[in-house]
């Protein structure tokens, strides 16, 4: 796969808007394609997200293209099974993109063979119309907080490689994209990623497509160097914050995502950040 820096990839000025073969695309999953921490108040859900991000670009030169995202925060796997597959298939889509597992991974107990074994059929299902499915591994998790499931998510990649290859589908490489190290890439949960982290994933999954976009490259800032004390205090509320109340979640059996639906139920003409059509061509 090519590199999210990769200037190849942009469309230069002047340039006629690249065609692609998709006209309705739809995203499955969680809380990472919904857009959690990635806010932008005036979309549908008030979060952007990679997904939103890339169907932006998808639509650029495309009259007829249309896009529908019907991931819900906290979902586990057999969830998005269960509740996203059929009103994705409903939709007719040519593109589907789906992202399930982390959850479950997270959790004791998950079992990144099991987990694969259910995103194979689900896989299957998905693509039996004939359309373009996109799956996505893990990140690597070694310098974050979910550094302890490493192996899990090392384990779970490995399995969906087999499965894309089973079905021809696509892989988005979370785990190559080492951009995703830097910390600002991170929302101040540390467990979504930040709208630049979003931004990233988007120029992952268009390159992967082949498609050219107009999305550049953000370098980062270096972060300063912050003394022992500032990194432990910053740890402190950041458990207190975020790590605490998840935690609690999981022993009541709840999930983030209770009483929420889908922010895009029903495919529509992309609009860009401030609320405009984005132009076609």
């Amino acid at each position: 796969m090519e590199s999210v820096s990769d200037v190849n990839s942009l469309v230069k000025p002047g340039e006629p808007v690249q065609t692609h073969p998709w006209s309705r695309y739809v995203a499955l999953g969680d809380s990472f394609t919904e857009g959690i921490g990635d806010p932008e108040p005036q979309n549908p859900g008030g979060f952007r997200g990679w997904a939103d991000r890339v169907a932006e670009e998808l639509g650029r030169g495309h009259e007829d293209f249309a896009y529908a995202n019907l991931a819900i925060r906290g979902r586990l796997l057999q969830q998005i099974v269960d509740e996203q597959i059929a009103p994705c298939l409903e939709l007719q889509p040519d593109l589907v993109s789906i992202s399930a597992g982390g959850n479950d991974l997270i959790r004791p107990g998950g079992d990144p063979d099991l987990l694969a074994e259910k995103l194979d059929a689900a896989v299957q299902e998905l693509g039996s119309g004939g359309a373009t499915v996109v799956l996505f591994n893990g990140p690597d998790t070694a310098s974050s907080v979910l550094g302890r499931i490493r192996g899990k998510v090392a384990i779970y990649n490995e399995n969906l490689r087999t499965v894309a290859a089973r079905h021809d589908a696509i892989i988005a490489d979370m785990w190559s994209l080492r951009q995703l190290a830097d910390p600002r890439m991170w929302d101040e949960d540390r467990l979504h990623f930040s709208p630049l982290g979003h931004h990233t994933i988007a120029m992952m999954v268009l390159e992967a497509l082949n498609v050219q976009h107009t999305l550049e490259p953000l370098v980062p800032k270096p972060l300063p160097v912050r003394t022992w004390r500032e990194a432990r205090s910053s740890d402190l509320v950041w458990a207190r914050e975020y790590f605490v109340p998840w935690v609690i979640r999981r022993l009541r059996h709840r999930s983030s995502g209770d009483g929420i639906t889908p922010k895009r139920p029903t495919p529509g003409p992309v609009f860009g950040p401030n609320g405009t059509m984005l132009p076609r061509g």
